[in-house]
């Protein structure tokens, strides 16, 4: 039974999607989902940031809060979310009273003790005077997590709600790791000289000049990865930084990009390192190493896609896909789309196709860069930027078994949905394909009233382990996420 589409006895429910076109519901659980893994929290080509947290309160009546408390820990936990479940956490309290999962909920979806920061002050902002007894009791559970570096590191001092805000409210039971840190925490005393920004901090103070302020940095880039204490993300923030200050370390930076256990266990979004590729222009030789080695690490987080065969990858290049992914100015949706696409397009030797006003094929060979095709997509533009889901079935010549659409999903040229042409694509070459329709930016409409359309969404590579399965069950992210223990 298909989650993904309602089915009623005589048609399916139809709706109006945010850009004026026809469209068919989503259930409220696929709507959440989609919301929890692609939204950043800030303003959307057709929604914003407001919006989308009206959009998430309605929901909230509309689901059963277990089920939104196990997708907000599923995309803080598994996907890297982390403002819009922060939104998501603080809403939930008043739906999470008195159950006996809430304590669990507000200690499994803190990652990161600024996790709990936010949540505090986004639920103080909804006009809360104290925080409820579970989410208290939660995040005191999970001060266990974090040792004196980590609670150092996120004090928050020049926040609203600080770290030491929380500790006198909630009380956290010391442990071996953290006792010594959450008593200097509450003295006013507590400081961390083991984190990279203290670091660098300390050799620019020691420095008498502008030459030894470069070797004693130099020398500070070099002892933190040599003790891999700088961490993946910060690694990719600071590419830039490394080569200016400590070129000599570049094989280093190279090995460390392209760790695939630190790649996996840190939950960079793979446009992440993109956006790191775009910004390094390659005009040096140093530059063409780390661009080389981003590349690389891209092919590895995107490791888990799976080969499927006689497929048709399609990337939406219409005018809203050209704006920014959230909380990223650096890339643009369709970049986003692209890179998922062509990654895909390559692991299964599928034909590629971009689709605006109209739609076309797009040649490539398999050795080509996936960053590169990514990087030139929007500017290749030949199919105008209009959101035509129509030409995608028109512009076919094969019969494929299945077809994968990254998009935002907001058709309207025609002003109604695709159905009727897909329908005639299947009639005329005897195709039954599934429909991957991947939701890039969780405005929870569909295009396609189909039993073989699969709703996916995030930024994630994570879920291209749910493409393995999601042929034989339908409900495979939903199933993930209902697989969360609270």
């Amino acid at each position: 039974m298909s989650i993904f589409n309602f089915r009623l006895k005589r048609k399916q429910k139809t709706t109006e999607n945010l850009a004026g076109g026809e469209a068919f519901v989503q259930s409220p659980e696929m709507k959440l989902a989609s919301i929890l893994l692609t939204s950043f929290a800030q303003d959307q080509f057709y929604r914003s940031a407001e919006g989308t947290f009206k959009d998430l309160v309605t929901l909230l009546s509309e689901v059963d809060p277990l089920f939104a408390a196990k997708a907000a820990v599923f995309a803080r936990t598994e996907y890297g979310m982390r403002s819009i479940t922060h939104v998501l956490a603080a809403e939930l309290a008043a739906y999470a009273s008195g159950k006996d999962w809430a304590k669990d909920f507000y200690q499994k979806i803190v990652h990161r003790p600024d996790d709990m920061l936010e949540i505090a002050a986004y639920f103080k902002g909804l006009g809360g005077k104290t925080l409820p007894n579970a989410m208290k009791k939660g995040f005191a559970a999970a001060f266990d997590k974090f040792d004196g570096y980590q609670l150092a590191k996120y004090r928050g001092e020049d926040k609203a709600v600080k770290l030491v805000d929380l500790v006198n409210l909630v009380h956290p039971q010391p442990t071996q790791a953290n006792a010594t840190a959450l008593q200097a925490l509450v003295d006013g005393t507590l400081r961390n000289s083991e984190t990279w920004e203290s670091k660098l901090t300390a050799a620019g103070q020691a420095a008498n000049s502008d030459f030894e302020k470069q070797q004693l940095k130099a020398e500070a880039w070099g002892d933190l990865l040599r003790e891999n204490k700088l961490g993946y993300f910060a690694l990719v923030r600071n590419l830039r930084n490394i080569l200016e200050q400590a070129s000599k370390l570049v094989h280093l930076v190279c090995e460390q990009l392209t760790d695939t256990k630190s790649i996996k266990r840190s939950l960079v979004l793979p446009f992440r390192l993109f956006v790191a590729w775009k910004q390094l222009k390659g005009n040096t030789p140093n530059e063409r190493l780390v661009r080389k080695a981003l590349e690389k690490a891209i092919d590895i987080a995107c490791s888990n896609i799976p080969e499927l065969a006689s497929t048709l990858v399609v990337v939406d290049n219409s005018g809203s896909m050209e704006s920014p992914v959230t909380n990223s100015e650096h890339i643009k949706c369709n970049e986003a789309g692209a890179l998922f696409g062509m990654a895909l397009a390559k692991r299964c030797n599928a034909d590629i196709m971009e689709f605006g006003d109209t739609a076309r094929y797009i040649r490539y060979d398999l050795f080509d860069s996936v960053t590169e095709f990514a990087a030139s997509f929007s500017a290749q533009n030949r199919v105008g930027h209009g959101t035509n889901f129509k030409a995608i079935f028109g512009a076919l010549n094969k019969r494929y078994d299945r077809i994968v659409i990254f998009s935002d999903m907001q058709g309207w040229m025609g002003y109604t949905s695709p159905a009727d042409v897909f329908k005639d694509y299947k009639r005329r070459t005897g195709a039954t394909p599934f429909v991957y329709s991947f939701d890039l930016r969780g405005y929870g409409s569909l295009q396609f009233p189909e039993k073989n359309v699969l709703t996916l969404a995030g930024f994630s590579e994570k879920v291209f382990d749910l493409m393995k399965v999601v042929e034989q069950e339908p409900r495979a992210l939903v199933n993930a996420i209902e697989a969360v223990e609270l």
